[in-house]
């Protein structure tokens, strides 16, 4: 025992610059991480503003009953998990097929190019992608509704029309963030031993079955833990993004758990229905997390 303390004494010296320099990223998970997570008796709670969460009176699972058997469960549950099951099978392998191509560009100049315009659109907000979609797609003055004019075409009414709605999500989503998520997958691909290119090329290895049995191996591990890390947030459709975009028209293809909880929870003050949402959620996306590291480990390994 003397012996284990002493070493952890020294390691702790030697390495004491290091210390040092988590204690911010832990103040920081601590203090916005885990103390909120007390706030979770609110779920169980008939939350009243006036006396606080101490004093409210328990309400047991009343709160997780009123959103389980409401009249909108079942479609705001299906409306967030198709869109968030239609971002991941285009959004996943969209950066994919981007680093791939970029990876094959040999000149320096257009590559960089490419990534920078293909990255921009990640800082921009929603607020200003909505401005974009309304500029471009608006039924009076938009510029794909004015060629349409300018052909004797009909206008159409993209942003209200039901129809268009969980389209023009995933296809915005998709385009803001497909550059940044290629990034990764450059890194990664950059990454790989270049020898085992040239041992495949010698054994007489189309580019193709380069990219089956060296790239797509190679950038295996990163691809298995982003897709882990998207499926833990399956039940998060993306807020901002559809409270800019609903509407009216729209809402009953677009009305997700987010913008439920917001109307119920900030609007309609149902403080302890929104925290039960929000630990129903968090319950889900901990179960998937699992699941799919048993997944991951079964065909890959531990990745981590």
């Amino acid at each position: 025992m003397g012996m284990t303390m002493k070493a952890i004494a020294k390691t702790a010296a030697r390495y004491k610059m290091m210390y040092v320099l988590l204690i911010p990223g832990l103040l920081y998970f601590s203090l916005f991480k885990y103390v909120p997570m007390a706030g979770i008796v609110i779920a169980f709670k008939d939350y009243n503003l006036s006396v606080g969460i101490w004093d409210s009176p328990w309400a047991g699972l009343k709160n997780f009953k009123d959103f389980i058997y409401g009249v909108y469960f079942w479609d705001i549950m299906s409306n967030t998990v198709l869109i968030s099951l239609y971002k991941l099978v285009y959004g996943f392998p969209a950066p994919i097929v981007l680093a791939l191509l970029l990876n094959e560009v040999r000149v320096n100049w257009f590559k960089r190019f490419v990534q920078t315009i293909t990255y921009m659109p990640h800082f921009l907000s929603w607020v200003i992608v909505y401005g974009l979609l309304v500029a471009l797609l608006a039924p009076g003055e938009g510029f794909i509704n004015l060629l349409f004019k300018q052909y004797g075409m009909e206008p159409v009414a993209f942003l209200t029309e039901p129809a268009y709605a969980r389209f023009l999500l995933v296809a915005s989503d998709v385009w803001k963030e497909i550059g940044w998520g290629a990034i990764l997958y450059l890194a990664a691909l950059a990454g790989i031993d270049p020898s085992l290119y040239e041992a495949a090329r010698m054994d007489g290895a189309s580019k193709w079955r380069q990219l089956w049995h060296v790239t797509l191996p190679g950038i295996r591990t990163v691809m298995i833990m982003l897709l882990i890390m998207k499926l833990s947030h399956i039940l998060d459709a993306g807020f901002d993004q559809i409270y800019m975009m609903e509407n009216a028209f729209n809402t009953d293809k677009v009305d997700i758990i987010d913008t439920w909880v917001y109307r119920e929870g900030l609007e309609r003050l149902k403080v302890g229905l929104a925290t039960a949402v929000g630990l129903f959620k968090a319950v889900i996306g901990f179960i998937l997390v699992v699941m799919a590291n048993k997944l991951a480990k079964k065909f890959d390994g531990q990745i981590w």
